[in-house]
């Protein structure tokens, strides 16, 4: 019997080459009049931002610019941003980036209509819908982000990420252009194409996720992993950028219906304390915690790794050879090792303690204490393959 569910999608997604070209059109569907186009400044150093001033100036919509957004974003971001949205008398936001700037403007859609702190609104029931109206355009084929209604921010005081989450702070519409991905550096490729694998894996293997989530996950497995190695090496190929884009998506949509589970509680961990790339660590961290869920979930990273193109029929031999190959896979798209991090062995026990209070940590297939935790903490770090 299929267990009872609900699926939820708030969010409307216009997806396609060129489909930026929409953004008057939505903007107006929601009665923007004033907008905070919420960005980091990488992007607006890269004169990307530009694509999407020159349409609202076109159109004659009244803007601001905020890019204050720094990765891992924390807490102190999102409520300096708040307070420029409440004096600004803003009334519509776009988030315009990858998962920093997107993650920071569903949390300022709740600051700047209820107030207070980012850490007031700690997990589920804390937002009320009164929220302002969000609108996001994804620049990487990563996080998902654009359609999903989580919000992750760093405590900076107690270095620890918490999250948001409500359908209240879902993007009312999702503009998903997978033009806007064909200058994202290799290595931000690769970081954030395995980043969205993660997503695709854990939502299809989370001990709470459903029919539909599986579903999407396992199809996002296929997207991704056949077209990363040539999104990295030929940036320029708009098919693998396409495709890559939809694989994000679609992984996006798996997880946030189901749930992450390890991988991203240690990502998680190492994000607050080092301050490093969420996708490089889900990268580096996936296979070695797939290799401990392996005994609980064999049947599942199996159908995985035919997903990914191994032709196998023994269930454990296809589901190793598929952890294999995802860390063959990363190292070919040229992701270094978690020594790259700067990471103190000294800090183990720390970061497996950050791990098992995180709250997907109960969403692993298999059960994983503190001491698992630090277990395999070493293991990436000592793994010389």
């Amino acid at each position: 019997m299929i267990g009872s569910f609900d699926f939820i999608l708030p969010t409307k997604i216009r997806y396609g080459v060129g489909m930026l070209k929409v953004l008057g059109e939505e903007l107006k569907l929601l009665k923007a009049n004033k907008i905070m186009v919420i960005t980091d400044k990488g992007l607006v150093n890269a004169g990307m931002v530009e694509k999407v001033t020159k349409i609202l100036e076109a159109e004659n919509m009244d803007f601001i610019i905020y890019d204050g957004i720094g990765p891992n974003p924390k807490d102190y971001n999102v409520e300096a941003c708040a307070e420029v949205a409440r004096k600004e008398f803003i009334d519509t936001i776009v988030a315009f980036g990858g998962g920093s700037p997107i993650d920071a403007a569903k949390a300022v859609t709740v600051l700047a209509k209820q107030g207070g702190k980012a850490r007031d609104y700690q997990g589920k029931g804390k937002i009320k819908d009164d929220c302002l109206p969000l609108l996001t355009i994804p620049t990487t084929s990563g996080t998902g982000s654009e359609v999903t209604f989580s919000s992750v921010i760093t405590d900076t005081k107690e270095k620890f990420k918490f999250t948001i989450k409500s359908t209240a702070i879902a993007a009312k519409t999702a503009i998903i252009d997978p033009e806007l991905t064909l200058t994202v550096p290799p290595l931000v490729t690769a970081a954030t194409g395995i980043d969205a694998l993660t997503h695709a894996i854990e939502g299809y293997t989370a001990n709470c996720t459903e029919p539909i989530a599986e579903a999407l996950g396992l199809f996002a497995v296929e997207y991704i992993s056949k077209n990363i190695v040539e999104a990295v090496k030929n940036g320029n190929n708009l098919e693998a950028r396409d495709n890559m884009m939809m694989g994000s998506l679609m992984a996006g949509l798996s997880f946030s219906h189901a749930d992450v589970a390890s991988v991203h509680c240690m990502a998680e961990a190492l994000g607050s304390l080092y301050d490093a790339p969420h996708g490089l660590c889900n990268a580096i961290l996936l296979p070695y915690v797939m290799e401990y869920n392996l005994p609980a979930i064999e049947y599942k990273y199996a159908r995985i790794a035919r997903a990914m193109g191994i032709e196998e029929m023994d269930d454990c031999k296809a589901a190793m050879k598929g952890i294999e190959y995802i860390k063959e896979l990363s190292k070919e798209i040229g992701l270094p090792g978690i020594k790259a991090l700067n990471v103190n062995p000294n800090d183990f026990e720390l970061l497996a303690e950050m791990s098992v209070k995180n709250g997907s940590n109960d969403s692993n297939p298999r059960k994983i204490s503190k001491d698992e935790y630090v277990l395999l903490f070493k293991k990436a770090y000592y793994d010389n393959n």
